[in-house]
């Protein structure tokens, strides 16, 4: 299929393809916008082919699709459409012009820098409020529906370049990661698990808040929390959950935040709290003492992906025939096609067979760097040792 450019648009139903945006294991994601109507851009992902020759996946795609479609909320990105096109069925979201939190790291990582700490509290803050969503939701017959995602981790939490937090593919996790286990690449998604998901228990939606946990901790420290040599001794790290705080990583992370990540990240879900809605409740508390506001995420994204942005809108006023730019909606993307990493990456499957043995906790200096500044050599950390290792 061909996948069209901002320059070179391709038909696909009652869409243009713009360009390839990811592809994964079992779908493509496309730039596009429609025909006909509004001036949008949208995301389209399309399922692969040979997944479409079995029915039970295409009924699975489908009908978390649907699921997908009652999520309307800010933090979880829009799916506007489930469709099919000469056979390949596809669904239609919003497009969200950034980076996901795996990119994020990743970038911190290159530049020896950290997310500052108010920054990552925010973050996680709205991650936790489109769990909250989700797992309240209820039916049309007012019955819950008892949603829980399972998949929450870095690759999966979109950061715009206007500074908005969205979760991705809420609504058709479920599906995803039924995928994934069937063509072989569930593997290391073990990385952002709970304790009593490794074992194979029953899940609500503290499951969830552990997730949301283990990426709080990430963001504050730059650090992976669970990582092993092999597969099963990651397993075991997660069954454990032996938590070091993040303020052994981080001299900026205070006694309260430190509370909120290990509450949020207890191995026995008694001791955890009991809902995102919780979690979210204090998180956003913290942010009032930091007097943060929102439009500084917005200013760390355009700085931290300065080129990434600029070529972005001028693709987008390409693809919106020369739209001003005032009125450009940036509104899932990458600015080039990119191979989509499993949910457990930052850019490997090391999370769960390891070509590296897990560096030892240890924490920094009594005086911590100040918010976004550069990180000493000593301290690069996974995601930034694996891409000098790539490079």
């Amino acid at each position: 299929m061909s996948p069209g450019a901002p320059t070179d648009p391709v038909p696909f139903g009652h869409y243009y393809l713009l360009g390839l945006i990811a592809r994964g294991g079992m779908a493509e994601v496309y730039r596009a916008k429609p025909q006909v109507g509004s001036k949008r851009l949208y995301a389209v992902k399309v399922m692969r082919p040979q997944l479409a020759r079995e029915a039970r996946f295409i009924d699975m795609f489908h009908r978390e699709g649907k699921l997908a479609m009652v999520l309307k909320n800010r933090c979880i990105v829009e799916t506007i459409e489930i469709g099919q096109h000469e056979g390949r069925h596809f669904i239609t979201m919003e497009y969200v012009a950034g980076r996901d939190l795996t990119q994020v790291l990743r970038r911190c990582q290159e530049t020896q820098q950290r997310i500052p700490v108010p920054h990552a509290v925010y973050i996680a803050a709205r991650i936790a409020e489109g769990l909250h969503f989700a797992h309240t939701l209820a039916g049309a017959d007012g019955r819950p529906l008892n949603i829980v995602n399972r998949d929450v981790s870095p690759s999966n939490v979109r950061l715009s370049y206007d500074g908005d937090v969205k979760l991705l593919d809420f609504g058709i996790a479920q599906a995803l990661m039924k995928f994934t286990s069937e063509i072989g690449i569930l593997k290391g998604k073990f990385s952002y698990m709970s304790p009593e998901q490794i074992r194979g228990m029953p899940l609500d939606a503290r499951t969830d808040v552990f997730s949301a946990g283990i990426i709080l901790h990430e963001m504050l420290t730059t650090e992976k929390l669970f990582r092993g040599d092999t597969e099963f001794a990651l397993m075991e790290k997660v069954r454990k959950a032996e938590v070091p705080p993040p303020s052994n990583f981080n001299r900026r992370v205070t006694p309260e935040l430190d509370a909120i990540s290990l509450k949020a990240l207890a191995r026995d879900v008694a001791d955890r709290y009991q809902s995102a809605a919780h979690l979210a409740a204090d998180l956003d508390a913290l942010i009032s003492g930091y007097r943060f506001d929102p439009k500084e995420l917005r200013q760390f994204m355009r700085q931290l992906f300065r080129k990434e942005v600029a070529k972005e809108q001028e693709e987008t006023q390409i693809a919106l025939d020369s739209e001003p730019e005032s009125s450009m909606q940036m509104s899932v993307s990458q600015s080039e096609p990119i191979e989509m990493q499993p949910p457990h990456a930052y850019g490997t499957p090391a999370d769960a067979v390891s070509a590296q043995p897990p560096r030892p906790l240890e924490p920094h200096p009594p005086q911590g760097p100040p918010p976004g500044a550069p990180l000493e050599p000593e301290k690069r950390g996974f995601w930034g040792s694996l891409f000098k290792k790539k490079k």
